[in-house]
């Protein structure tokens, strides 16, 4: 049976509370098509993110949707990271649960020198730009607040084009904001995930994490996309015949799905090895090993590919820090 993408009602609820307050009320039709439901399909998400944006007529609604989103909005996910004991272990936990939130889009984190990068790689095409950066808005949002402000963010990327003024991006966030890059990333000092949350509950955190765990599992564990990534993670090397053979299915069958779920197999795969391929970059890899690690035939291969991802050369890449 093919797995549909969601999206929990709590956040879908948010967006209309957030509408309520700007003073106007998505239509009838849509609030009653998720009035009854637990989780919200990703298309059903996508007209209601394209209605609530007309209506507010702000090109930053996204940012101040994503700064009003409450712990209660992120269903049982927003609890288990409040009640973890440190931003690492937080982190971790986001890591391992975001699908519950939604499946369409996906985390992960890197931490390279004193740097940690929170990438978001968004899987809808819908009102895409204000989505991702509502995301990113309420994760340095959360950040702050269950840290009692003591996270000090040092940039916010965008891999969209600015949608407004860049001066009034940083006037709503208080960080400085970069757009047209590689990622959508939120990076924080390494030195902050020691930090102590302040609503830290290691018994009450472990009992949600129970939960987090049953609800994936009713999830039917993880859309296909995220299976594919984490195959894919394990063995950078493989290609979709691969892949699909592990996961019990012809690679055109595997291709089919993942179309169904917004994505593809390049799109993840390239991805996902792009930020690999940093990674290593960054941690002083020769590029013969990186090229091996990641499955090229030779350094050229591998450069060519890095400049088709990222626009630039692996040298320049290491020279801009």
């Amino acid at each position: 049976m093919s797995h549909t993408p969601t999206v929990t009602v709590r956040f879908t609820q948010a967006i209309s509370q957030a509408a309520e307050q700007l003073g106007f009320s998505l239509p009838a039709p849509l609030k009653n098509a998720f009035a009854e439901q637990e989780r919200v399909s990703l298309e059903l998400q996508g007209e209601i993110w394209e209605t609530f944006c007309q209506q507010a007529d702000d090109p930053l609604i996204g940012i101040q949707f994503g700064q009003a989103i409450q712990v209660g909005h992120l269903d049982t996910v927003g609890m288990v990271l409040m009640s973890c004991d440190t931003v690492a272990e937080a982190l971790d936990s986001l890591m391992d649960y975001y699908p519950i939130v939604g499946e369409g889009g996906a985390f992960e984190y890197a931490v390279a020198s004193d740097v940690c990068e929170i990438r978001y790689q968004p899987q809808y095409t819908t009102r895409q730009s204000e989505r991702v950066e509502a995301a990113l808005a309420s994760l340095l949002q959360l950040t702050r607040w269950s840290t009692g402000e003591q996270v000090h963010a040092d940039s916010i990327t965008f891999a969209h084009p600015a949608l407004d003024t860049p001066a009034r991006y940083e006037a709503l966030m208080g960080v400085p904001v970069a757009f047209s890059a590689p990622h959508n990333a939120l990076r924080i000092p390494a030195s902050a995930l020691s930090l102590p949350l302040i609503y830290a509950n290691p018994a009450l955190c472990q009992h949600l994490r129970t939960l987090a765990d049953q609800l994936l599992e009713e999830l039917g564990s993880q859309s296909l996309s995220v299976s594919v990534r984490d195959l894919l993670r394990q063995n950078p090397r493989w290609g979709k015949e691969k892949v699909a053979e592990q996961l019990a299915m012809s690679g055109r069958h595997l291709i089919r799905k993942l179309s169904e779920e917004g994505t593809s197999f390049k799109l993840l795969r390239d991805s996902l090895l792009q930020g690999m391929a940093e990674q290593a970059l960054k941690e002083g890899l020769k590029l013969f090993d990186i090229a091996d690690k990641l499955g090229f035939s030779d350094e050229s291969a591998f450069a060519k590919a890095f400049k088709r991802w990222t626009g630039m050369t692996p040298a320049q890449f290491r020279a801009q820090g």
